[in-house]
């Protein structure tokens, strides 16, 4: 109602303002003089011409009277033409007197046109002004009304949408049936407060999710750990060759089994922050440790480490060499160097293989889940190691990098020395 109220004020007004500009513009001046008035002016002046001191005007015309020779004899007000040229310019009317059949002087009556024309302009001035202003004070008001209808409750939408947008769905939409929003407030807030159950029910599954594959990592891990140490022991005491290369190969597969197992119990989890990586200064004694650990069939030649501190997490370190020195396992099949470099404030230990490394279109995805290189073809594997491993160096404030070197597969764990960080 007050929407409609606004429009018609401000179309009357408007419909107001054209009329009075068409009239004005279609109205032609009119400069012409009454005649009776003036035949009037012309006799009462020849009738007192001798005797102008006694002259009265009864007309509403204003004149000035003129002797021959071209003096002011009578004015019926100052300001008015004096001569006949201002009067030519002036446009006024300009008449012989005549008395005893002889001109004996000149009447000059005064032209109001232009001073007519003039108030006329001022009026329309005037009314458009008015107009131009109620017309403003309209539009201002019609600008409040939008602000506190439209604006105002725009904002709040947004904001409702910013939060809802960043997850913030505790806080409800304030409702207001008397804005133009006020129909779509309740229903965004039934929208929020079924995405909050969703969101519940979401995390619900997800923990549910977590917790079956935890407990059925565990018990695929009991058996292959049982498997594991059984070969071993009949590693131990096997005499023959044969014997000696199948438990040998047993003990691999029951490692490559835990390994994925171990993966895919960490792939699960929806956001990775929840993996907990706690960096701490280490010893570089430990690190190299951790390398050997992780060289279980003993390919490499671990080199000494500078005596200095890292700062790392330690079991998310060593889950780092394992999947390296695992992909080197399976892929390349080949003896691995380890080098070490020192650069500024950081260490990097070098992991190379001598498998001819992998297609170069192909090493930036290496670190993506579930990607795997093309020689991969008929190997074990879910392409979830390096993907972990560069989330752990990452959140350990240090890096992991993939290139070809110059035998194979190059591998280089970044970390910070002690004070990095």
């Amino acid at each position: 109602m007050k929407k409609q109220l606004f429009l018609i004020g401000l179309v009357a007004v408007f419909i107001a303002e054209i009329i009075a500009l068409v009239i004005f513009a279609v109205q032609t001046p009119d400069f012409s003089q009454d005649s009776v008035a003036v035949n009037e002016v012309v006799q009462s002046v020849t009738q007192d011409f001798n005797s102008l001191e006694k002259h009265k005007n009864s007309t509403a015309l204003n004149y000035v009277v003129l002797d021959s020779g071209g003096n002011v004899i009578y004015r019926t007000k100052p300001g008015l033409s004096e001569s006949i040229n201002s009067a030519v310019i002036h446009r006024d009317t300009v008449l012989d007197i005549t008395v005893d059949n002889a001109v004996s002087g000149k009447v000059i009556i005064y032209n109001d046109g232009a001073q007519t024309l003039q108030s006329q302009k001022r009026t329309a001035v005037i009314v458009l002004s008015v107009a131009i202003a109620v017309q403003g004070g309209i539009c201002v008001g019609y600008a409040v009304y939008l602000h506190f209808a439209v604006v105002r409750p725009f904002r709040k939408l947004k904001g409702f949408a910013q939060r809802v947008a960043g997850g913030n769905l505790d806080i409800p939409l304030e409702m207001d049936r008397r804005n133009l929003f006020g129909a779509f407030t309740e229903s965004f807030d039934i929208m929020r407060s079924e995405l909050k159950k969703a969101r519940i029910a979401e995390a619900q599954a997800q923990q549910s999710k977590k917790e079956l594959v935890a407990k059925l990592s565990h018990d695929i891990k009991t058996p292959v750990s049982s498997i594991k140490a059984v070969s071993e022991v009949g590693l131990a005491v096997a005499v023959n060759k044969k014997d000696k290369a199948n438990y040998t190969q047993i003990i691999e597969k029951s490692d490559q089994i835990n390994t994925l197992v171990t993966n895919l119990f960490t792939a699960t989890l929806e956001e990775l922050q929840q993996l907990t990586v706690t960096p701490t200064n280490i010893e570089s004694k430990k690190v190299k440790a951790m390398l050997e650990n992780a060289d279980y069939l003993h390919r490499a030649s671990i080199p000494e480490l500078p005596e200095c501190l890292v700062y790392a997490d330690g079991l998310r370190l060593q889950q780092v060499f394992d999947n390296i020195f695992a992909n080197s396992y399976k892929y390349a099949k080949t003896e691995i160097a380890v080098t070490v470099e020192n650069a500024d404030k950081q260490i990097g230990v070098i992991i190379e293989d001598f498998g001819g490394g992998v297609p170069q279109e192909e090493l930036p995805v290496l670190k993506e889940k579930f990607k795997r290189g093309s020689n991969s073809a008929n190997t074990e594997g879910a392409g979830l190691g390096l993907y972990i491993s560069d989330y752990f160096m990452k959140e350990m404030g240090g890096g992991l990098k993939i290139e070809n070197g110059g035998h194979g597969l190059k591998v280089t764990v970044t970390l910070n020395l002690s004070g990095k960080i």
